[in-house]
């Protein structure tokens, strides 16, 4: 399907009174699974135990393929993490899966990393003139050797988490454990969101507050961009060292990535998605019968059309969830037969009608063709496309896929094009100053649309 992808989704847990955490992690994974399809793993440690005896467990695919009952039982201890993984940065293959465990005479940590570093080439370059790595694919490995290599200097943890933070550029959310902590780390302009909850006894940090709320959770704070908190059997402390004035919270977050029940930055993703769909009416209106949207993320901002527009919402599409991951399809007849065996339309529901169709975005235009064409072949009499984003004209350099310019159909085409293209009736973008309907005042970073860069 011709959707971005968010890098990964990080989560760890730490119960102060000993008690068992995987399975904690396991729910947090499976409700972080939106953030990463291709590979997952936990990895876990007692600290009422011998030192540094970290188990792990990590594989290709989903949360439920990689993890059975006699794994997670296998992986017990009262402090972990876990990851799911897309892959922006090195090969899609088991070697890259994490969380990555790092062992060293000192001890061991385990880290879980969401995002992309930016000049992560030339510190593995330093690194290695140094002997200190070798074979690295991946910037999270660069992180985890900076980390090792700091940890043998330093008299604990946070200091060496804190010289490595200091060294990286880039979006990122870090979870890491040693012994007996629980660190996490977000980047100084909050591109990558990250967050803290409370059950009982047991701490969480997670990527979206969803994850915390599915495991029965307490959401409590959304960690600061620039903070490293380090949650301990006695206390909990945050380092603001890193924190600065400015901010740029990715947008895509509350376009597209995160789920719909998560808060991000004190936002709710249901209510930015549901704004941005009223932006759209107010901005592209259009006479029509039924306003609907693609399954998932375009459902909330169809919803906020129809309740500005006074078009009624209604469903048109059902979303076949048994079909699990979709790969590129080697010709165009068999890329449209996986959108029909994903997506199948109602052809009582849209027969004779003048449709609007809600999408968060447009990449290469190839499913939104495909799903206009079904609906005309299923009889509707219009389809009118209203996207919930701004064209994409630049790439991504902080963890999300948007491809290299050359790629993205609207830096090769104008709107009018683009809507002939794929066989729209009308086409209306997202205006990037409507973006304070969605987020308020929250400080963006808008660069894949107006190729202005934050860092």
């Amino acid at each position: 399907m011709d959707k971005l992808k968010e890098e990964c989704g990080v989560f760890g847990a730490y119960s102060i009174n000993n008690n068992n955490v995987n399975n904690y992690i396991y729910m947090g994974l499976m409700s972080l699974q939106h953030r990463g399809q291709e590979s997952a793993g936990i990895a876990i440690c007692d600290t009422s135990g011998p030192l540094g005896n970290i188990c792990h467990h990590k594989d290709m695919g989903l949360v439920n393929e990689v993890f059975d009952q006699e794994i997670l039982e296998n992986l017990s201890g009262n402090l972990g993490v876990g990851h799911v993984r897309y892959s922006t940065s090195g090969a899609s293959n088991a070697v890259n899966a994490q969380p990555l465990v790092m062992k060293y005479y000192k001890g061991t940590l385990a880290m879980a990393h969401n995002g992309n570093i930016i000049n992560a080439d030339n510190l593995k370059h330093e690194l290695e003139k140094e002997g200190s790595i070798f074979h690295t694919t991946t910037d999270s490995e660069v992180i985890a050797c900076l980390l090792a290599k700091n940890r043998t200097k330093v008299s604990c943890v946070e200091e060496a988490i804190q010289i490595v933070a200091s060294q990286i550029i880039g979006g990122y959310a870090l979870i890491i454990t040693s012994p007996r902590k629980l660190i996490g780390v977000r980047d100084p302009l909050g591109l990558k969101p990250l967050c803290l909850g409370k059950k009982n006894d047991c701490y969480f940090l997670s990527s979206e507050s969803c994850a915390i709320k599915s495991i029965g959770g307490e959401f409590i704070r959304d960690i600061e961009p620039g903070e490293i908190i380090t949650i301990t059997k006695d206390s909990i402390n945050s380092d603001y060292s890193l924190v600065s004035e400015k901010r740029a919270h990715c947008i895509f977050e509350y376009i597209y990535f995160s789920r719909l029940d998560s808060v991000i930055d004190g936002i709710s993703v249901y209510d930015a998605r549901i704004n941005g769909g009223r932006a759209l009416a107010k901005s592209y209106p259009v006479e029509a019968d039924l306003v609907t949207g693609v399954p998932d993320s375009g459902l909330a901002a169809a919803i906020g059309y129809s309740k500005e527009s006074g078009i009624p919402f209604s469903l048109v599409f059902h979303k076949n969830t048994y079909v699990g991951r979709t790969f590129i399809q080697p010709t165009q007849e068999e890329r449209e037969t996986a959108v029909k065996t994903k997506l199948s339309i109602l052809d009582a529901a849209v027969k004779g009608k003048r449709i609007v169709l809600i999408d968060d975005s447009i990449v290469r235009g190839t499913t939104i063709a495909s799903l206009i064409k079904h609906l005309k072949e299923a009889g509707a009499k219009e389809v009118h496309v209203r996207i919930s984003s701004p064209p994409f004209l630049y790439p991504c350099f902080y963890g999300t896929d948007v491809p290299s310019s050359s790629e993205l159909i609207a830096h090769k085409y104008t709107t009018d094009e683009i809507r002939k293209h794929i066989g729209a009736d009308s086409l209306g973008y997202m205006k990037i100053e409507d973006f304070d309907q969605m987020t308020g005042d929250l400080p963006l970073c808008k660069a894949c649309f107006c190729n202005d860069y934050p860092l």
